[in-house]
């Protein structure tokens, strides 16, 4: 039962960092979306990427604002939503199972 615990909270910390950088991939895309960024640029293109499925999505869903484009704030709060839910939940998951 303690691997199982163990292997759980190593799942909810590595889930944890990956939801926090993935925040930081989507607010580096916002904030390239402002500037003329070179679109050849790997930085860019790796943000772009990262982001542009998820972000599509939303964008069919989400309604057009006066031009303004809500949908990295929406997503990001998805985000935050599913860092607040699953990893606390997988942490006390594993602490019931020691």
């Amino acid at each position: 039962m303690f691997m199982l615990s163990n292997f759980l909270l190593a799942i909810a910390r590595l889930l944890n960092f990956i939801l926090s950088a993935y925040i930081w991939i989507v607010i580096g895309r916002a904030v390239i979306s402002w500037v003329n960024a070179d679109p050849y640029n790997p930085i860019v293109r790796f943000l772009v990427q990262a982001t542009e499925p998820l972000l599509a999505r939303i964008r069919r869903v989400l309604p057009v604002m006066g031009g303004l484009d809500l949908s990295p704030m929406v997503l990001i709060l998805a985000v935050v939503f599913l860092q607040s839910f699953l990893v606390p939940t997988l942490q006390q998951l594993a602490m019931t199972l020691r």
